[in-house]
């Protein structure tokens, strides 16, 4: 590779990127669609006589996510990284364990190989940090919203490395357990070094840098250290990518990442271009249109399995609707991680070639959804939340805030709740063994037939599928009971039931108020418990089994769904009439009150000491009185959309001329009201300011998260 030949190669595609870019900019189309067009216009697939050198552009591209993840890294600290670091990893988990097991079964159903079944699940359970950069780029979103999206991104990350390691083993026939514990623990030991070395070094190394007020010494040396992480990272057989975020966040704990971000912004912006580009150079239109059917397919499974995957886990971790839903249609793509993949299982020889640009094509499909999704958000929560039945519109209200309470215990005092954790975790062990065990027993059968045994291949393989059944009962039992005794004694801990010595006489037992909301909330981490662990373990059995085994393993979780679903509404319903009464007693509580002010300053004691019994597990409440002039007066609940909006919900409306208790949408506000809301203290605190603030209300970072409309 000579100067001129670089020089060639970076001009060409520069030109090309800026004609196709200013095209899509002034169309008011997203800006990447233009990079890839770029890369056709420039590749060898599209007959223009405009050509780049490939290799030189892939080196390029690999600068632009090198400097795209320290940038985002510089945003993302590690002390953030800790924060989101529960709630972002099992939502990943639950995600990425529901997209490997939708792409093995889709790509056996489309014909492929067991392997090419193997990658193409890979292939669609990584989402693109670049696509949602970029994306963020154009409209920042709210804190809460970037830190969760993020968050998820780096864990996929995470899990992107361990399955490039297990496909490639995978590829030359040396798939193990023991191979994948021992890349596990590399990994473990590379991040903790790292992390320590770099938290001692890097921070305080930079502050010094920082404090010679050159900005030109201080970029030269983040970005000489972003490489130099990334190149480690590289030689030990990892990602550069997860160096490069590495690196960002380590810069980031020095406190100077916002002198820093803005120096990097160019250079990232300029070599992320050429990483699009590099993506359009390596799509043939002929072999996509051959294969246009499975990439229609695929691309209808990332984005509904990654919206119900992302939604689902980021709900029953204790975020609204509206956050749930937004991250999930931010993170609705597949992006560089499978770019990478595919190329493992087709130089690898693993995987017919189409795979590879079927996966950039579905790539391409998904990011230019990306932009769309990520603005239909906000009214698609909207949407969702107005049309949910009212017991479940309720459960939603509260759960946030059980969730949040939950969070807050001392992690001293869990003792029981690890060894119940240990419990679930041994009879998702011993169903994997059983599993494998039973596929390699079913794989000798052909030789035990040979050996004159008088079963035929059918009945054997019955056979074995019922053995392995009858003994996987124990665990099956086992796993549901440890579930069920875990959301339990969780609930309990939210919503603690009473005591003997609680009655209002001695020889009575005491009146469990908290009964309905603690079932409820029983039900719901019984079924995140049993998503945790029944989601991986059928993304990870699936292809140790055959295909009529792994449906029964289907239908079975479906019928424990089923189950749980009916217990659920009931618990829902029940959870609806307690709601009722705690409204009904905080409206006499409220009217007791206005009473005894007026009567005798000292007599309101009383209801204000019954009350949070009265309430047992309603979650944070607070009031919030409306004056003359603010914006909601003579609006409905309805047209507010205060449940949508924020995630709090209205308990009750305390008037001059009686209450409402639990109201209905159609209720309008008024002057003197005294509102009675429910829900975490996030979603307080947005409730208040959309009662009483008619302007567009903006976060920190100046993103739009909700409005009245007149």
């Amino acid at each position: 590779m000579d100067a001129h030949s670089f020089l060639k190669a970076l001009a060409t595609v520069l030109c090309v990127a800026g004609v196709t870019t200013v095209l899509f900019h002034r169309l008011r189309l997203p800006v990447v669609l233009g990079y890839v067009l770029a890369g056709m216009v420039v590749g060898p697939y599209v007959p223009i006589p405009i050509d780049a050198d490939h290799t030189i552009v892939s080196t390029l591209s690999e600068l632009g996510v090198i400097l795209l993840m320290f940038s985002l890294g510089l945003e993302f600290s590690i002390r953030k990284l800790v924060r989101v670091g529960p709630t972002a990893g099992l939502v990943m988990i639950i995600e990425v364990s529901c997209m490997l097991w939708l792409g093995y079964l889709t790509g056996r159903l489309l014909g492929f190989t067991p392997v090419e079944s193997i990658f193409t699940g890979a292939i669609v359970s990584i989402s693109s940090t670049m696509i949602v950069a970029k994306t963020f780029a154009e409209k920042r979103p709210d804190k809460q919203h970037a830190e969760l999206v993020f968050g998820v991104l780096v864990f996929e990350d995470l899990m992107a490395i361990l399955l490039l390691a297990a496909l490639t083993a995978l590829s030359v026939g040396s798939l193990s357990a023991s191979a994948l514990l021992s890349t596990m623990g590399r990994l473990g030991l590379f991040l903790l070094g790292l992390g320590v070395l770099g938290i001692l070094l890097i921070p305080r190394g930079l502050r010094y840098i920082a404090s010679l007020g050159s900005n030109e010494v201080l970029l030269v040396t983040s970005v000489g250290l972003c490489f130099g992480i990334s190149l480690l990272a590289q030689a030990l057989g990892y990602s550069v990518a997860l160096g490069a975020f590495l690196s960002g966040s380590l810069v980031a704990e020095s406190g100077e990442g916002k002198r820093i971000e803005p120096l990097v912004h160019p250079l990232r912006d300029l070599f992320g271009a050429v990483f699009f580009v590099s993506v359009g150079m390596m799509i043939d239109p002929s072999v996509i249109v051959h294969h246009a059917k499975e990439g229609a397919v695929l691309t209808v499974i990332v984005v509904v399995g990654k919206i119900l995957g992302v939604s689902l886990g980021a709900f029953l971790t204790g975020h609204s609707i509206r956050a749930s839903l937004q991250a999930a249609l931010t993170l609705a793509q597949i992006g560089e991680f499978s770019f990478i993949i595919a190329s493992v299982g087709y130089t690898q020889k693993a995987t017919g070639a189409f795979l590879y640009p079927l996966a950039v094509a579905v790539s391409v499909v998904t990011a230019l959804l990306t932009p769309l999704l990520s603005r239909a958000a906000v009214p698609f929560a909207m949407y969702v939340d107005r049309r949910l039945p009212r017991p479940l519109q309720t459960f939603v209200a509260l759960y946030g805030s059980w969730v949040e309470r939950l969070r807050k215990q001392s992690i001293t005092s869990r003792t029981g709740v690890r060894r119940l954790v240990g419990l679930v975790a041994i009879d998702v062990l011993g169903l994997a063994l059983l599993a494998i065990c039973a596929s390699v027993g079913a794989r000798r059968v052909d030789t035990l037939l040979l050996g004159g045994r008088a079963l035929t291949p059918v009945v054997a393989k019955v056979a074995i599928a019922l053995l392995a059944l009858a003994l996987s009962l124990p665990c099956w039992i086992g796993l549901v009971r440890s579930a069920r005794q875990l959301g339990q004694v969780l609930a309990a801990r939210v919503i603690p039931t009473p005591t003997a010595g609680s009655g209002s006489a001695q020889s009575a037992p005491p009146v469990d108020l908290g009964a309905a909301p603690r079932r409820a909330l029983a039900l719901s981490l019984q079924l995140l418990v049993l998503l945790l662990a029944g989601a991986p373990l059928l993304a990870f059995t699936q292809p140790f089994l055959p295909s009529m085994s792994s449906y029964l393993g289907v239908l079975l979780w479906l019928a424990l769904a089923v189950l749980f679903g009916v217990a659920f509404w009931r618990s829902a319903q029940n959870l609806l009439g307690h709601v009722h009464a705690g409204a009904q007693a905080m409206l006499e509580s409220l009217a007791a009150q206005g009473t005894a002010s007026s009567d005798d300053a000292h007599s309101h004691s009383a209801p204000d000491a019954v009350l949070p019994s009265l309430l047992e597990g309603m979650g944070s409440w607070a009031t919030e009185r409306l004056q003359d002039g603010d914006p909601s007066i003579g609006k409905s609940l309805a047209q507010l959309n205060l449940r949508g909006l924020t995630g709090a919900t209205v308990l009750a409306i305390q008037r001059l001329d009686g209450g409402v208790a639990a109201p209905g949408a159609g209720e309008v506000l008024r002057a003197g009201d005294v509102v009675v809301l429910a829900g975490s203290a996030a979603s307080l605190d947005s409730a208040r300011k959309l009662l009483r603030e008619s302007h567009h209300s903006q976060d920190e970072s100046g993103y739009e998260f909700f409005a009245i409309t007149p």
